[in-house]
C-alpha cells in the first residue's frame, strides 16, 4: 500500500512524522519580517531534523545491524534492506516537498560519496568550510535565487555511530576513508523562503 508514491512501512511512517513535525513549525507567516526570525526557525527545524536522524540511525539502523537482523543498503528499494540514514533524510525531505511549503533540506559534503552532494554554491562550500572548522555554530545568511529571496542556514552533521563511519570509510566511491566517531561528515543544509 502506498500514501503519496510512498510505501506504508516503517521507514515511511518515520519519515511522515518528521515531516508533520515540520509542517507545524514552518508557515509562510513565521518567515514574515514581523514573525519568528528566520534563524529561529532555522534552529528548530534542525533540531527536529537531527535529532529525528540520530534516532533512526543509533536506534534503528545501529540496533538492526548489531543484531543481525537488517542491514541498511544504498538499494535499499530492491533489496530489502533499511535505507542509509543519509536517504532516510533524504526521502523525508522528498516528502516534505511535497507539502507545499518551500522549506527545503539536504545533506552536502566537501567529500560526497554521491557527487548530487557536493556543495551546489560558493555559499554552501564557505558554509560547509565554516561549519567543520567551529561545528558547534551554524553558517547563515540570505541567497537570492531568481527573484526569491530565501534563509539558508548550514549546521555540521556528524558521524552519531559506528555504522556513518563504516559506511563511508569502506565504500569503494568514497573519496575520505578515516572517518572517526563525531568527525564532521559534512552539513545540513536548510533553506527556507522568506515573505517578499
Amino acid at each position: 500500500m502506498t500514501t503519496n508514491g510512498f510505501a506504508s512501512t516503517p521507514i515511511a511512517s518515520l519519515a511522515g512524522a518528521l515531516v508533520l513535525g515540520l509542517g507545524m513549525i514552518v508557515s509562510p507567516v513565521a518567515v514574515a519580517e514581523d514573525g519568528i526570525p528566520p534563524a529561529v526557525v532555522a534552529d528548530y527545524l534542525h533540531a527536529v531534523i537531527e535529532s529525528d536522524r540520530t534516532v533512526y540511525t543509533v536506534h534503528v539502523v545501529e540496533r538492526q545491524q548489531k543484531q543481525g537482523k537488517l542491514a541498511a543498503a544504498e538499494d535499499w528499494r530492491a533489496s530489502g534492506a533499511l535505507p542509509l540514514p543519509a536517504q532516510f533524510l533524504s526521502e523525508s525531505a522528498n516528502l516534505a516537498a511535497l507539502t507545499g511549503s518551500k522549506v527545503q533540506y539536504r545533506l552536502i559534503a566537501l567529500h560526497p560519496i554521491n557527487k548530487q552532494n557536493a556543495p551546489q554554491t560558493a555559499f554552501e562550500r564557505q558554509g560547509l568550510e565554516e561549519v567543520e572548522k567551529t561545528p558547534e555554530h551554524s553558517y547563515a545568511g540570505t541567497i537570492q535565487v531568481g527573484e526569491e529571496r530565501y534563509f539558508q542556514a548550514i549546521y555540521a552533521d556528524r558521524a552519531v555511530s559506528e555504522a556513518c563511519i563504516a559506511c563511508h570509510n569502506t565504500h569503494p566511491q568514497s573519496p575520505k576513508k578515516d572517518f572517526k566517531l563525531h568527525d564532521v561528515m559534512g552539513a545540513l543544509v536548510i533553506t527556507i523562503p522568506l515573505k517578499q
